[in-house]
């Protein structure tokens, strides 16, 4: 059953990678078709060897060793393997002080969607919520604010937490806007970048685009060895998807609305488990799966009753 279980979370993890990663696989395919076919062929090893091995598999590490340095920097690692009482501990105390301030992040990057990105409407009420954009950042305030009082109650440090989850989406959202502006820039043809430094771009992009993902794999696992495994299957499969088959990604229009609302939901989970409600494990790769397979075939029937008609 634990070997059946590891399997199931790590197929969530790979889904969900691919999913909220196709945003930045378009972006990568639209710049990569600004370069030279050696420049591409770079892209493809150095950048699967950056997001796998260095993004997907540093960052994780690195938030479990902040949140809890006491394990130390190796011990971060192996921690969820650990017998030690001492250590299972330690995890335990510090797991709250992650998920809140993760869960934070994710929601405020839903309804950053929900509000103000344009989109295809998936369900009818979006429209509502894109046409009353203004109200979003009262909407993020007010969340914060009973957040922050609640956590109080329970432990300061959890307050510091949320905080710093919102901070994190503000910082992240900056840099995705300053992307964008410089992703047209290169498209005009008004950028004298060359492919290495467009290749460094990317990685930039990546690591932004890439954050998400990461904290959202915590809601599936606290497990880093898994997390690591998982997300870098999905960014490979990602990468192979640029290089080839973007214009079929293309196709499925309600897959980014898909892995928005599976973000928002294992927001909410990480927030639960944030003030110690515990969500069982099977949860998340199962409502991951559910949503993006019925955005899947929702976008699947609108290819073929709209785009193939015509």
């Amino acid at each position: 059953m634990v070997f059946l279980s590891i399997i199931f979370t790590i197929f969530g993890l790979c889904i969900f990678e691919i999913v909220s990663s196709i945003d930045n696989a378009v972006i990568n395919a639209e710049v990569l078709g600004t370069m030279s076919e050696k420049g591409r062929k770079w892209f493809l090893f150095y950048g699967i060897l950056f997001a796998v091995f260095i993004v997907r598999g540093f960052l994780p590490w690195l938030i479990v060793w902040v949140t809890n340095p006491a394990l130390g920097f190796m011990g971060s690692l192996t921690a969820t393997f650990s017998n030690d009482p001492h250590v299972i501990e330690s995890i335990e105390q510090s797991t709250p002080i992650l998920m809140l301030g993760g869960g934070i992040f994710l929601v405020f990057l839903f309804l950053h969607w929900l509000f103000i990105e344009d989109k295809h409407f998936g369900l009818q009420t979006e429209e509502l919520f894109l046409k009353n954009g203004a109200w979003f950042y009262a909407v993020v305030s007010l969340i914060l604010v009973l957040v922050v009082a609640l956590s109080i109650r329970y432990n300061p440090i959890l307050a510091l937490s949320a905080v710093i989850g919102s901070s994190a989406f503000f910082i992240t959202d900056g840099f995705k806007k300053n992307a964008e502006e410089n992703e047209m820039k290169m498209l005009s043809n008004s950028s004298s970048m060359t492919d290495l430094s467009k290749i460094l771009y990317l990685e930039i992009i990546d690591m932004s685009f890439s954050i998400d993902g990461v904290l959202g794999a915590f809601a599936f696992t606290m497990s880093v060895p898994i997390i690591i495994l998982g997300n870098g299957l999905g960014a490979i499969v990602v990468r192979q998807l640029t290089m080839g088959n973007i214009e079929n990604i293309k196709k499925y229009i309600y897959l980014k609305n898909g892995a928005m609302y599976s973000i928002f939901v294992l927001g909410l989970i990480m927030v639960l488990e944030g003030f110690n409600i515990e969500i069982p494990s099977y949860v998340s790769p199962l409502v991951t799966t559910f949503i993006i397979a019925f955005f899947f075939l929702k976008s699947k029937n609108h290819y073929s009753k709209h785009v193939l008609k015509h």
